[in-house]
């Protein structure tokens, strides 16, 4: 620690694992188009930006939020088409989730485990918590190694298994049966099962639809969602759903108001015009499939298959620099994109990629051909 800090304060009361970690860094994306972190790319119209506008100006900003975020919690289960033996509880986002799990969860010695890489909130939150974390990694073509996650059940116990679904950062959807098989292993160890479908709206299939078809073998699953990729990134607001006993429990460590009126209306707001949405997520699936066409014939990098709102890109190159340099000549050029290559050994040279509207993916392509050497749109 550097003598300046040495003489902050209260300092020393503040947890030397927290003062040793790095805070959650967004990129500076002004001017640039915005590539990096898996947001709908489209805006409402102007007539519903208007409509909304005059819903929030008559929301009761002096009043503790009430009836309508229980209304929200009623649309919104009503708008997944949620088991009647199910709840719903709020959060603001999926990260405020991830924590409560976490506190719920902190049984004594108690072990939160996912596959890796995946969504870097699963560890942080159990780290902070406490509890002890296990990775396990994928295969190398990013499917889950079934007998490594068998054995690290069998071995660790753990009180919290998260199963991101698509998975972040490699945008894959997972088999179902070897799915179905590591939750009945979790299952039987007492675990609770976590499948967070963040990027519910562009993937083909939905984990709703085991748990509506075999509900006992998915009693210990809860099931997660986000409006962030929906639409509402700036609202910041999540969903936890599962067996009513659990949430309950769950429920009691959620903070008094933790969301506010004016996120409530905007997501009802939302959820009133869905078709609007689902023709955006629409419009985001073909992008997907374009833009996946176009850089499977672009030579030195290999994308790889996505049921998400980004994809993965690996840069082929012998060296280990050979993303970063890529990540600079776009960002050069005005794209930004989020480098994932030192975030796991199985990332090794990759980059993550948005999928945006028709002009921001024929400008990333456009700089892609001209920041990668030797490359061909």
């Amino acid at each position: 620690m550097s003598g300046s800090l040495r003489s902050v304060p209260g300092l020393s009361m503040i947890r030397q694992d927290v003062q040793s970690m790095h805070a959650y860094a967004v990129q500076d994306a002004r001017g640039m188009v915005k590539l990096d972190a898996m947001e709908n790319p489209y805006v409402l119209p102007p007539a519903l930006q208007a409509e909304l506008g005059v819903r929030l100006g008559a929301v009761a900003i002096n009043r503790y939020p009430g009836p309508r975020v229980d209304e929200l919690r009623r649309v919104l289960a009503q708008h997944i088409g949620l088991p009647d033996t199910h709840a719903l509880m709020l959060g603001n986002g999926s990260d405020e989730l991830i924590s409560l799990l976490a506190m719920a969860c902190d049984l004594p010695d108690a072990t939160v485990l996912a596959p890796e890489p995946g969504f870097v909130m699963y560890a942080m939150s159990a780290r902070l918590q406490g509890m002890r974390y296990v990775g396990v990694p994928l295969c190398a073509d990013f499917s889950l190694d079934e007998p490594a996650m068998l054995q690290a059940i069998t071995e660790h116990r753990p009180a919290l298994v998260y199963f991101a679904y698509p998975n972040n950062p490699t945008a894959n959807l997972w088999d179902v049966s070897t799915l179905r098989r590591l939750v009945a292993a979790a299952s039987a160890q007492g675990a609770l099962v976590v499948m967070d479908e963040a990027y519910q709206p562009f993937s083909s299939r939905t984990w709703l639809e085991e748990i509506r078809s075999s509900p006992l073998a998915n009693a210990q699953v809860l099931l997660m969602r986000t409006l962030s990729k929906y639409g509402l990134a700036g609202v910041r607001l999540g969903y936890l759903c599962g067996p009513a006993a659990l949430i309950g429990e769950i429920d009691k460590l959620r903070p008094p108001y933790n969301v506010s009126v004016l996120n409530a209306e905007c997501a009802l707001f939302a959820l009133e015009h869905a078709q609007e949405f689902a023709q955006q997520a629409a419009l985001v699936r073909s992008e997907r499939e374009r833009l996946i066409a176009a850089l499977s014939l672009m030579q030195g990098v290999q994308p790889f298959p996505s049921d998400a709102n980004m994809m993965l890109l690996r840069v082929m190159a012998d060296d280990d620099q050979a993303a970063s340099r890529l990540f600079e000549g776009l960002r050069e050029r005005g794209v930004l994109v989020k480098n994932v290559s030192k975030m796991h050994p199985l990332l090794r040279n990759c980059l993550r990629l948005t999928v945006g509207t028709s002009t921001e993916n024929d400008l990333l392509l456009q700089a892609l051909a001209q920041a990668l050497p030797g490359a061909r749109v």
